[in-house]
């Protein structure tokens, strides 16, 4: 293909995404609901970080889940082991999902009956970064088994996240890892995001995250009205 016309293509994808994202922003706006685009590397432990999220908040907050992933529905089957719904989006070899693919989803779910949509995206550092999906927040999961440097290695992913969520932290001592570095790259990168240190299987740190997700919440709410 000509480079022109892959120029062209690019930015009809990016155009079409962006106008479906501008509908979605207000379709959850009108809802009142917190729309939060989760995004990782493949392995970050997101869906921990969301099935413990389920288990801990099902009895005050209302909430469902969009899963991406090239290929099974493992991830929706867990989510729907804790009581909550979650819609599978596979996406086959595409490496992200788009507001277009959100929008078909969103015909399962009722958006003025729930307080919380989770959007778990595909694993990729990349191309998420690049796909508005009419979120609130976009919320960057980093495990400490990935190392202190990833927010340089991958800046605009970082960059375009409010919340970062510092995964595996039962296994600082083990690994090694040095958050004062890493949290040096964050701010380096992103000043203003928020991050929380915490483990989604010791249950160590979720709290924080869980305060700032009822708040979210509360705000959004109150913006509705």
């Amino acid at each position: 293909m000509e480079e022109s016309r892959i120029i062209q293509v690019t930015e009809s994808i990016f155009s079409e995404n962006e106008r479906v994202a501008k509908v979605l922003r207000q379709k959850f706006a009108d809802s009142g609901v917190l729309v939060l685009n989760l995004v990782s590397s493949p392995g970050s432990g997101k869906t921990t970080i969301l099935e413990r999220t389920a288990m801990d908040l099902k009895s005050e907050l209302k909430m469902g889940v969009i899963e991406g992933d090239q290929q099974t529905s493992n991830d929706a089957d867990r989510i729907a082991r804790t009581g909550i719904f979650a819609q599978q989006i596979n996406t086959m070899s595409g490496c992200h999902l788009d507001a277009p693919m959100i929008d078909k989803a969103l015909r399962n779910f009722d958006l003025d009956n729930l307080d919380v949509l989770f959007i778990e995206n595909v694993g990729n550092l990349v191309c998420p970064a690049e796909f508005d999906l009419g979120e609130d927040f976009r919320v960057l999961a980093l495990s400490i088994t990935e190392g202190e440097d990833k927010p340089i290695k991958y800046p605009l992913m970082f960059m375009s996240a409010q919340t970062i969520l510092v995964n595996k932290i039962d296994l600082l001592s083990i690994l090694g890892f040095k958050m004062e570095e890493c949290s040096g790259y964050i701010k380096r990168i992103n000043p203003n995001a928020m991050v929380f240190e915490l483990s989604a299987r010791s249950g160590e740190g979720m709290e924080n995250w869980y305060q700032w997700l009822r708040q979210a919440v509360q705000t959004k709410k109150a913006g509705k009205k």
